[in-house]
């Protein structure tokens, strides 16, 4: 489903979206973490560092720092991956589930509240 909007109203949507994350209460994320943690929970499994690095062009030292803010949240947790025991395996958790689904009900609600 496509959503057919202005670049205003784009923007206006993230911005929503971002203030909502901000006033809430909770931890917010950066958007390097937000970005990992959607790449988590809305791609096949299994997820690798490594892997997490190539795909957002960074190093493993800028994914193992997010993460260790990330698994302090309980967001996401990792293990080593017993086949190669140099990879490290990410994984999701419930309350990880429970903050993606929550962020997908904020974003459609902000969506539903743009102006026309």
């Amino acid at each position: 489903m496509a959503l057919d909007i202005r670049a205003s109203q784009a923007l206006r949507l993230l911005h929503d979206i971002a203030l909502a994350e901000v006033q809430d209460g909770e931890p917010d994320l950066s958007p390097r973490q937000l970005a990992i943690l959607l790449t988590v929970y809305l791609e096949t499994p299994p997820h690798t560092v490594r892997g997490l690095a190539q795909k957002l062009n960074v190093t493993k030292p800028v994914i193992t720092r997010a993460l260790d803010t990330m698994g302090r949240l309980e967001i996401v947790s990792r293990r080593r991956d017993e086949s190669d025991r140099r990879n490290v395996i990410v994984q999701r958790t419930v309350k990880g589930a429970l903050y993606v689904e929550r962020l997908a009900d904020l974003v459609i609600a902000k969506a539903k509240g743009l102006p026309p």
